[in-house]
């Protein structure tokens, strides 16, 4: 006896909200970066002699400091001596650097708090409907400025910078006051400053993620870095029904809907897609071989080796400075008129 077509279909499984998740983590990040913000810019106040009150400086801090982590990543791989003056900015380029071998531009999608605001900014100008997307004869040649960027600090630190220059650069006043100037930078801005982050903040309103897709170098790192990690984006061309909504939240604004395996550099595994994806099961997460993976399996792993990596930073005594407060005291007062090396 032939059996109801209607029995065969198994049972519809639960669906993530990985967009609520995406929030919820994001959240999260921005939430801690703000409470560093403010802790180190009281640390800064007693160092500076505006307040008797002493607060431990947050080594989180560091995290907005990814050229010093690379200066350190090049003199680590040299010498085996781990930075001792900003140590957790090295822990956290190291962490960003292996999310994005292994889980695309994790780093970007669902910790970097630039890339929530740069979300929280979209959403704004959806609802305002001014979003705009560049023609491709426009939009290629702006990518090209943060792969420029890259470039150009690939090879002034990788390449031009000796081991005699990298110990000379990071034993300078100016390494040791680095955060400090960018704590400056926010609470100080010179005009010149003013100018460009009004023209990011305003460009962010018109165009998707305007500093995340065409100036960040750090991003553009982890995206030619992810294009040999194992997993990516995958979409069954047979179930798709072309309603293209994946491509309309796509933070990359990638072709979603015209390929079947996203290996794009602009992918920030977000999961944005599957999410709003109305077909279950036609977009997933897969290996090289198209071998399909639990979703989960991705901001799980970005979260694992973020928190991994700050633990054994911090019970190996990789994450807090190794430079006393005092000293900091004595250097931060002449932070603003200490220039570049």
């Amino acid at each position: 006896m032939a059996m109801n077509p209607a029995q065969k279909q198994p049972a519809a499984q639960p669906r993530i909200d990985f967009h609520k998740l995406r929030l919820l983590v994001q959240s999260g990040f921005l939430l801690i970066c703000l409470y560093s913000g403010y802790r180190f810019y009281q640390f800064y106040l007693w160092a500076m002699g505006s307040s008797a009150t002493f607060v431990e400086r947050p080594p989180a801090v560091e995290g907005f400091l990814p050229i010093s982590g690379l200066v350190s990543l090049k003199r680590f791989l040299l010498t085996g001596s781990y930075d001792r003056i900003h140590p957790a900015a090295l822990t956290i380029f190291i962490a960003a650097l292996l999310i994005a071998i292994f889980f695309r531009k994790g780093f970007c999608g669902w910790i970097c708090p630039v890339g929530f605001v740069s979300h929280l900014v979209e959403r704004v100008a959806r609802r305002l409907k001014i979003l705009w997307r560049p023609p491709n004869w426009l939009d290629y040649p702006l990518l090209s400025f943060k792969y420029l960027l890259l470039a150009f600090f690939s090879w002034i630190i990788l390449v031009a910078m000796d081991l005699a220059a990298i110990e000379a650069f990071m034993n300078t006043p100016y390494n040791l006051v680095v955060d400090a100037r960018m704590l400056l930078f926010f609470i100080a801005p010179s005009a010149t400053t003013i100018w460009v982050v009004s023209i990011l903040v305003i460009g962010s309103f018109f165009l998707r993620n305007f500093w995340c897709r065409y100036f960040c170098p750090y991003g553009a790192l982890m995206g030619v870095l992810s294009w040999f990690g194992p997993l990516r984006i995958n979409r069954d061309e047979h179930s798709c029904i072309n309603c293209k909504k994946c491509e309309k939240v796509c933070p990359g604004s990638i072709r979603v809907a015209e390929q079947t395996v996203v290996t794009s550099p602009e992918c920030l595994g977000c999961l944005e897609c599957v999410a709003t994806c109305p077909v279950n099961n036609c977009l997933g997460v897969s290996t090289y071989r198209r071998v399909r993976v639990p979703a989960w399996l991705l901001p799980l792993g970005v979260l694992a080796i973020f928190f991994l990596a700050w633990a054994v930073a911090n019970l190996t005594g990789h994450w807090q400075s190794a430079v006393p407060p005092e000293i900091l005291k004595s250097y931060y007062p002449m932070s603003v008129n200490i220039g570049h090396p």
